[in-house]
């Protein structure tokens, strides 16, 4: 078993409140990010059901790709999964890959409650490997309240 240092320590901007309970991760600029999401639009390189390119075993249960034209932490494109909602810039989850030893954000835009949980438990699922902690926009609950209403 991997020893984790808790590399998430230094990303943490706060408190727990009612949109993050386990406390704030870390800072996204929402309305930023969602502008240039709609100004540039996004590329879907892996589609749910597809392969890792090089992990034959990690199979992408919802679309990923990424913002067009944009840098992240480790010097590519912003990451973003894309879900089947029609709700925005909803979440982003601060992940920590073994593989590649790099600390980074992935937006996480569209997305239903479930498709979200769906993504948290993906990044988190081999956590040897890779972790991730989620940040909400809003808290989730009244997600749900919309889905219901």
């Amino acid at each position: 078993m991997i020893e984790w240092t808790d590399s998430f320590d230094r990303l943490t901007a706060g408190p727990a409140d009612d949109s993050n309970p386990g406390g704030i991760p870390g800072f996204i600029d929402w309305e930023q990010w969602e502008a240039l999401i709609r100004l540039k639009g996004i590329t879907i390189e892996r589609a749910a059901g597809t392969t890792h390119p090089k992990y034959a075993d990690i199979v992408y249960p919802i679309d990923y790709g990424f913002v067009n034209g944009t840098d992240s932490a480790d010097g590519e494109e912003m990451d973003l999964f894309k879900g089947t909602a029609d709700n925005g810039l909803i979440a982003a989850i601060f992940t920590e890959d073994r593989r590649k030893g790099d600390l980074e954000a992935k937006l996480i835009f569209d997305c239903t409650p479930q498709e979200i949980y769906l993504i948290n438990g993906f990044i988190n699922f081999a956590p040897d490997l890779m972790r991730g902690r989620l940040l909400m926009r809003s808290p989730m609950k009244s997600l749900w309240k919309k889905v219901h209403d």
